[in-house]
């Protein structure tokens, strides 16, 4: 059997009155390892920092398992963000470019992000990069057009990261509903679950002018399914008033996610179910719900 190891990048950002982000230990096991980053957040929403191993369970269709590799300190993130430039999007994309600037300027030194944007085309705008002053120019260069191609930006996104080690994000925006990809969003799912990606996502309801009438959009459905089932989080918006601040929490969080990981004892190539529970009360965890029990890992956990 193929030995996988678990990077758990250890350390600390350069930022106010926190020390530099650092490398840290690797973590080697003689079989599958299978990383679960870990949101907690208290009972007003606020994320709960400085919890044990020892606070933390994790079960694995429902049996429990023991927890291998823990880790409370930031880890570096490889994130694409992609959004939407639709039509519907036209009065508020101004709004938008200085939402994600938010983000991208609480990328830290060890973090890569790249940006992209959808509409009938899907375009990157910039390479990976941790030059947080390049990222946020790129965001002018991103073209607005019609329609929706939601879940091909999607795939283009783990096209992106396919093949790069570490931890990997996609944080996507949309108003909208997908109208014309060619990928469905079954192929989104199984995707980002066997690469082990973590998806963001920030809707956003909007009205706009079609030409003929006035339209109001909800963000996609499966936008929330397909953040819950990776461990990310998904924000609907009904202000764009609130863009900034949703940007800046998500960046937050991923800052301050524990890294949990265990040894599966049965990889019998199907898809598992997992739960991680904190023992405390009054809080509440946001992890991926369930992985591919093979011998394969994605770079995310080697």
């Amino acid at each position: 059997m193929p030995s996988w190891r678990l990077v758990a990048a250890l350390g600390l950002a350069i930022a106010a009155g926190v020390p530099a982000l650092g490398q840290g230990p690797t973590f080697k096991t003689s079989t599958r390892t299978v990383p679960i980053y870990t949101t907690v957040v208290d009972s007003q929403g606020r994320l709960v920092p400085n919890l044990a191993k020892e606070d933390f369970e994790i079960l694995d269709e429902n049996k429990l398992q023991d927890i291998d590799v823990f880790v409370d300190e930031i880890q570096p993130i490889t994130v694409v963000i992609m959004l939407d430039q639709s039509a519907s999007m036209t009065a508020n994309l101004e709004l938008l470019s200085e939402g994600a600037e938010q983000f991208l300027l609480r990328l830290l030194p060890a973090d890569k992000g790249r940006v992209g944007g959808f509409s009938d085309k899907i375009e990157f705008a910039s390479p990976f990069s941790s030059d947080r002053d390049m990222l946020v120019s790129s965001l002018r260069d991103l073209d607005f057009g019609n329609p929706t191609r939601l879940y091909d930006a999607l795939i283009a996104s783990l096209d992106e990261l396919k093949g790069i080690e570490g931890r990997r994000v996609i944080l996507v925006f949309t108003d909208g509903d997908d109208t014309a990809s060619r990928n469905g969003f079954g192929t989104v799912l199984d995707r980002a679950r066997a690469e082990e990606v973590m998806v963001y996502a920030i809707g956003l309801e909007s009205n706009f002018f079609n030409g003929v009438q006035q339209v109001r959009t909800r963000p996609d459905r499966n936008l929330r399914r397909l953040a819950d089932e990776t461990g990310g989080g998904f924000f609907e918006l009904k202000k764009t008033n609130d863009l900034a601040s949703t940007f800046t929490r998500v960046a937050q969080e991923l800052h301050s996610q524990y890294v949990l990981s265990f040894t599966p004892r049965n990889l019998d190539g199907k898809v598992h179910r997992l739960v991680v529970r904190v023992k405390r009360p009054g809080m509440t965890t946001r992890a991926r719900k369930s992985y591919i029990a093979t011998t394969e890992a994605s770079p995310s956990s080697r």
